[in-house]
């Protein structure tokens, strides 16, 4: 009995203790339940990987060591469950917070944070609604829809003059395809049906009746995965053997899974260079398989969401958002993705874009539009 109050003492004074470090919380926010679970882990397990790395170097703040803390939350993809899961964070003292992963969901949680003074790097949402609200805490480490839904429009245009639209009508979706709508218009091709849906559903069959009647080239999708890949299977049944094309929420090895054979073929965009082409792609890429598996496509960009907020702690020396949020402003780090800085927005500079095609069962690269990796 003795010996056990005397190692619960040493412990209790080593806790105490001159060498003990202290703990920074930083939110990591996306979905972790529901049909876009599979992209919500992919940001944890990013931003956990940069997370782990610093925490290994034996980070100090104020000379002091310190650790830095991931407190994963689930926004289940939801507006409303995001402003919870974000007062929360706010009441438990996050320093900083990564994610949310749908701009749906970033879009109302980045007021809370904002009105709180906390700093957002989202590595996912692309609606340009998010950074355009003049908040100063509030930064993507991608492209957004405005330079995404162009690249999409203007490659419908090239496979023909006839284009249909769909959207599941979130903020990501439905931005995405008023972009995509413009810049098929602005090719000379015509807009010659655009249809509406949900990122719930998965019975498309009478809005793609509907689109077929109208004869078009090429349909593109404003969505996520678990609505592309049966939107994609029912095209093929109707006899539909046009192109099918759509953003960064469907450009995902879990769409190839979920379509099967239909999938061959498919266009998708997605912000940001593909793996390979990362500065440190490959060696990302090694480090995540061997902790996780298969990358699905944020990984990348929330790793360096991690990064940039914590070096920016480290650089001004404090965790407190006050202290930092300069520092992050003023970001210029070669990440993974490449090279990161910020505009006055909090938009990435020089944000490329990337199409790709499934061939042979996997995506495979397109062609790479704007930013400055790709000139």
């Amino acid at each position: 009995m003795k010996s056990k109050l005397l190692i619960a003492l040493v412990l209790a004074s080593m806790a105490g203790g001159v060498g003990a470090s202290e703990t920074v919380m930083i939110g990591c926010v996306a979905p972790l339940t529901g049909p876009q679970a599979h992209l919500g882990k992919d940001i944890e397990n990013g931003a956990r990987l940069a997370v782990d790395a610093i925490n290994a170097s034996q980070p100090t703040l104020g000379g002091k060591p310190v650790q830095f803390e991931l407190q994963v939350e689930d926004d289940q993809a939801d507006p409303k469950t995001a402003t919870v899961v974000a007062q929360k964070l706010v009441d438990e003292g996050a320093k900083g917070v990564i994610g949310h992963l749908n701009s749906g969901a970033s879009i109302p949680a980045s007021r809370i944070y904002a009105d709180n003074g906390i700093p957002q790097v989202s590595p996912a949402s692309t609606a340009v609604a998010y950074t355009h609200q003049g908040y100063e805490t509030t930064f993507r480490l991608m492209a957004n829809d405005s330079q995404q839904g162009k690249a999409l429009g203007q490659y419908a245009a090239k496979l023909g003059k006839r284009v249909a639209v769909v959207d599941d009508r979130t903020a990501y979706g439905q931005g995405l395809i008023d972009e995509v709508v413009k810049a098929v218009q602005a090719s000379g091709a015509e807009v010659v049906g655009r249809e509406y849906t949900t990122d719930k559903s998965t019975d498309f069959t009478a809005i793609l009746t509907s689109i077929k009647s109208k004869r078009p080239d090429v349909v593109v999708f404003g969505g996520m995965d678990p609505q592309a890949a049966p939107m994609i299977r029912q095209m093929r049944t109707l006899g539909m053997k046009i192109p099918f094309m759509g953003g960064d929420g469907m450009q995902s090895a879990e769409f190839i899974k979920l379509a099967g054979p239909a999938a061959e073929g498919v266009i998708g965009s997605s912000p940001g260079l593909p793996l390979a082409n990362m500065p440190g792609g490959a060696a990302f890429t090694k480090r995540y398989t061997e902790r996780f598996g298969k990358i699905q496509i944020y990984a990348p960009f929330s790793h360096d969401a991690a990064e940039v907020l914590i070096r920016a702690m480290l650089k001004a020396d404090s965790a407190e958002p006050e202290q930092y949020l300069p520092e992050l402003a003023k970001t210029q780090i070669d990440g993974i993705i490449g090279p990161i800085a910020f505009d006055d927005k909090g938009d990435l500079k020089d944000g490329p874009v990337t199409l790709y095609q499934v061939k042979s069962g996997k995506w495979e690269t397109l062609e790479i539009m704007g930013g400055a990796s790709a000139r």
